[in-house]
């Protein structure tokens, strides 16, 4: 009897072990420490004066984006300001096929000076009925919580990772051409 006691508890003690770490969060988000949204920021260095970077930085939104005019919302060359607000789909599985699950808007601000630039992506709005911070997402005590949270979560950072690798691509120096010399 001692031994099944001893056994039941032990296999308790493993069981909540499990259940602990499977609502650990798969994927860290950065979090504004002020704001408490989801912000990527960054400053980057890179060759180049303002104007220069807000050329490659309008080259890129060209090819980044299927229509670059409604993503953008500020193009102030002036200033060295771009403001883009778009969106990100949402995919789930269901029965082998792959649905949309939603959509969620962001929006992104880059700031152009001599010899770098600053990106910060944020405002991450899930929409639905009404628009729902994306940070909702993060609580898995809500009590509207699903598993499926936790892929949206990952699905967000992966295109946020993939966007910021893209942009980084896009607003290098471009490479010195050679004379065609013959």
């Amino acid at each position: 009897m001692k031994i099944n006691l001893i056994n039941i508890a032990a296999f308790l003690l493993i069981l909540g072990g499990l259940n602990v770490e499977a609502q650990t969060p798969a994927v860290k988000l950065p979090i504004d420490p002020e704001t408490k949204l989801i912000t990527y920021k960054e400053v980057v260095t890179v060759p180049g004066t303002p104007a220069e970077l807000y050329n490659r930085a309008i080259e890129w939104i060209n090819k980044q984006y299927k229509n670059p005019a409604d993503a953008t919302k500020v193009r102030d060359q002036a200033s060295g300001i771009i403001e883009i607000v778009h969106r990100i789909e949402l995919t789930k599985t269901e029965q082998g096929s792959s649905l949309v699950a939603g959509r969620v808007d962001y929006s992104m601000k880059l700031e152009l000076k001599d010899g770098r630039y600053r990106y910060s992506i944020t405002n991450f709005n899930m929409k639905d009925i009404s628009r729902q911070p994306f940070e909702r997402y993060l609580n898995k005590q809500d009590k509207s919580y699903i598993p499926a949270w936790d892929d949206y979560l990952k699905q967000v950072d992966d295109f946020t990772r993939n966007l910021i690798e893209s942009l980084k691509h896009g607003m290098q120096a471009p490479a010195e051409k050679k004379p065609d010399t013959w």
